[in-house]
């Protein structure tokens, strides 16, 4: 591998693990705190992606568009937190997972009911399209590079509003304990609404930055959660450190593996066989990192017991 396909692929890694971030901070803020179990948060991802690209294809602006899937991901989040999830806060984990579940089909038939089954597409701004020259002769997406950027100004600001500001300690008050915080004269179902609405517009923004490069289609989230789940669990449940520092791991391992495992097995394979093989192993790569992550700190990273 040359030294510039390797740069390529590492900022390909960073940009796939800020977005992770926006998707796991969310999860994480909504485990820590409400003590929730919540499959519909992909629902919420692709509920971005969809409003993101129905308001481009009508206005044309990419920044509407995002304004957009902030703004429809947030309402959703909100209201299935009233309608829904605010009944399953004293309920057994398993009733949550039932219960969400429910909720990624009821979004999945209602998005396929509303824009159709086929897939939709949201351009990337003329101004952010094509390369740009970085040091060393490489030539990278411009727009990737934003997105990367994107990524780390919205986690300082997440980092900002946790550690710096009064609902920011509201929310790690209410995630070291519950009842004291209601004791004190906190609104908490207004706090738990606010939370969940924050989650939401976290992923609702990924899902809108995300469906640029790729399709926009039904079902588009539940392997984001998935990796999402994996993010938390290897940075540590409730540390939005722990879901940083897991997202990137995550990302550069999955797009590393992806790349190097089928170069190393073409040096003693068929290419066919060794993409396979590869392309096989790969997949594999972050779920031992997790493992080997709980093997040595079971809480994960930055978890506490």
């Amino acid at each position: 591998m040359t030294p510039i396909l390797l740069i390529e692929q590492v900022l390909n890694g960073l940009q796939s693990g800020v977005m992770l971030f926006l998707m796991a901070a969310g999860l994480t803020l909504i485990f820590g705190v409400m003590g929730l179990i919540n499959l519909a948060h992909g629902s919420l991802y692709m509920v971005g992606a969809f409003a993101a690209a129905a308001v481009s294809a009508v206005t044309g602006s990419f920044l509407l568009a995002l304004i957009a899937a902030l703004a429809a991901a947030a309402a959703a989040g909100a209201v299935i937190e009233v309608a829904v999830i605010r009944r399953l806060y004293d309920r057994d984990h398993l009733d949550q997972v039932l219960a969400t579940f429910a909720l990624i089909l009821i979004f999945s038939e209602g998005t396929r009911y509303l824009f159709g089954s086929f897939p939709l597409f949201l351009d990337i701004p003329k101004a952010l399209a094509g390369p740009v020259s970085l040091p060393g002769g490489i030539q990278y997406p411009l727009y990737r590079l934003v997105i990367i950027l994107a990524g780390l100004l919205i986690a300082l600001g997440l980092f900002a509003l946790i550690a710096r500001t009064r609902i920011g300690i509201q929310i790690r008050a209410g995630a070291a304990d519950r009842e004291m915080i209601a004791a004190l004269g906190i609104d908490i179902s207004r706090l738990y609404t606010l939370i969940f609405a924050l989650g939401a517009a976290l992923a609702g923004v990924a899902g809108a930055l995300v469906g640029a490069i790729q399709s926009v289609q039904v079902g588009m989230g539940e392997p984001v959660l998935i990796l999402a789940f994996v993010v938390i669990v290897i940075g540590g449940i409730g540390s939005i450190k722990g879901a940083f520092v897991g997202a990137l791991l995550v990302g550069l391992t999955d797009t590393l593996g992806s790349v190097l495992l089928p170069m190393f097995f073409a040096g003693f394979m068929e290419p066919a066989a060794a993409t396979s093989v590869g392309a096989s192993l790969s997949s594999m790569l972050i779920y031992i990192l997790m493992a080997g992550v709980l093997l040595f700190k079971p809480t994960g990273l930055f978890g506490e017991a």
